[in-house]
């Protein structure tokens, strides 16, 4: 158990050669993160935006005709902003991986 222990540790521990396969994750991740925080970042305002809308035709936060009005047009703008949320993504998250395709394929192909 103790040698078991050891070696763990010491493994932990020690630099480790970087490979292709490191720098292709990374740059994997470089090319998939600005996508991933513009779709949850739009997409949790657009959420928001409906609830507002939501809100204002049901009369939550004010009344009146023109307070419904107002919530039903909010509330179309967050529903498109949701719809839009997941075509933007894919359209961003493809010309990004096009941008870093031929780096990553390189660092794969790369003899350590």
């Amino acid at each position: 158990m103790k040698n078991y222990d050891e070696e763990r540790l010491r493994e932990e521990y020690t630099q480790k050669p970087k490979t292709g396969l490191d720098e292709a994750r990374k740059l994997d991740q470089k090319a998939k993160l600005p996508a991933y925080i513009f779709a949850y970042t739009f997409g949790i305002i657009g959420a928001l935006v409906l609830g507002v809308g939501m809100c204002l035709a049901m009369e939550v936060i004010a009344s009146g005709p023109v307070m419904i009005t107002l919530g039903i047009i909010i509330g179309i703008i967050g529903i498109v902003m949701v719809s839009i949320n997941y075509p933007i993504y894919n359209k961003m998250l493809k010309a990004r991986k096009e941008k870093y395709a031929s780096s990553i394929i390189l660092a794969l192909n790369k003899k350590d």
